[in-house]
């Protein structure tokens, strides 16, 4: 019996087990998220996220699916460089204009909203223009 594939097949369950075992690790390893149900963010509501800066960034949830909330950052300054971009009606965020950064959806935990604070609903108008970029299909 030929037995030359032996190593090929070792070194095959070597590098699963290698790959699949840190991702158990990291996932056994998280930190708690203190006592409690996690918070629940709903699709087309305005919050401010720490999202890297002391004072929160406000972002706009466009879905929730179990623990991921998939958000769309806004900010001050309009870049028409980029065509992602949607402008967002006076008074949405704050005095000034706002601009939504639809080209730059991303996922977080929904624990990430609770060291955050609420600042309420989009207008009804916006949400129709950008509610299909949730990808995540109904809220909750």
């Amino acid at each position: 019996m030929d037995t030359s594939w032996w190593p090929a097949a070792a070194a095959v369950v070597a590098v699963i087990l290698l790959v699949l075992l840190p991702r158990r690790a990291r996932r056994a390893a998280d930190p708690p998220h203190g006592p409690g149900p996690p918070p629940r963010p709903e699709a087309g509501e305005l919050w401010s996220l720490a999202g890297g800066r002391p004072g929160g960034r406000p972002c706009l949830v466009l879905g929730v699916r179990g623990h991921l909330a998939r958000i769309a950052w806004i900010t001050g300054k309009y870049d028409d460089r980029r065509a992602g971009v949607i402008p967002l009606p006076p008074g949405v965020v704050g005095a000034g204009g706002a601009f939504l950064e639809a080209d730059r959806v991303l996922e977080v935990s929904v624990w990430e909203f609770a060291r955050a604070r609420r600042l309420g609903t989009v207008d009804p108008a916006v949400w129709d223009e950008v509610k299909g970029l949730g990808g995540l299909g109904p809220s909750g």
